[in-house]
């Protein structure tokens, strides 16, 4: 008979364990760093989706300011000839306005402020009888 030089065990899979100190460890604790490596992940994502919300709000609120804003540029575009054309139906209902009034105004050191065309009340009426 012959007899090999290694040693056998007894028990099955004795050869096949690792010593539990070096290897173990260092798997347990790439383990505990990509678990907090997900979980970092995970807050990102969160914060990520809730500034996406309020990107989008702050979209919205830009639009409607620029369509406000638009809207004020247009009136304000405007309202030099409105003033023109309230001055020159003043001036033309009080009979002032002739071709050289309007060179006598302006040569003029007194200015004249044009007449009331509508009165608009600043304050509502109060209703009275009901």
């Amino acid at each position: 008979m012959a007899y090999s030089s290694r040693p056998t065990s007894m028990m099955p899979g004795a050869g096949l364990r690792q010593p539990p100190s070096q290897p173990s460890s260092a798997l347990s604790t790439r383990i505990a760093a990509k678990k907090a490596e997900l979980e970092n992940l995970r807050l990102l994502r969160d914060l990520s989706g809730t500034l996406a919300m309020q990107m989008q709000a702050l979209e919205s609120k830009i639009a409607t300011l620029k369509d406000g804003t638009e809207a004020v540029a247009c009136v304000l575009a405007n309202w030099d000839n409105v003033l023109r054309a309230i001055s020159l139906a003043s001036k033309q209902a009080s009979g002032l306005y002739d071709a050289g009034a309007e060179e006598a105004d302006e040569s003029s050191s007194e200015t004249r402020l044009p007449a009331t065309l509508v009165r608009i009340p600043a304050e509502p009426r109060e209703k009275t009888g009901e």
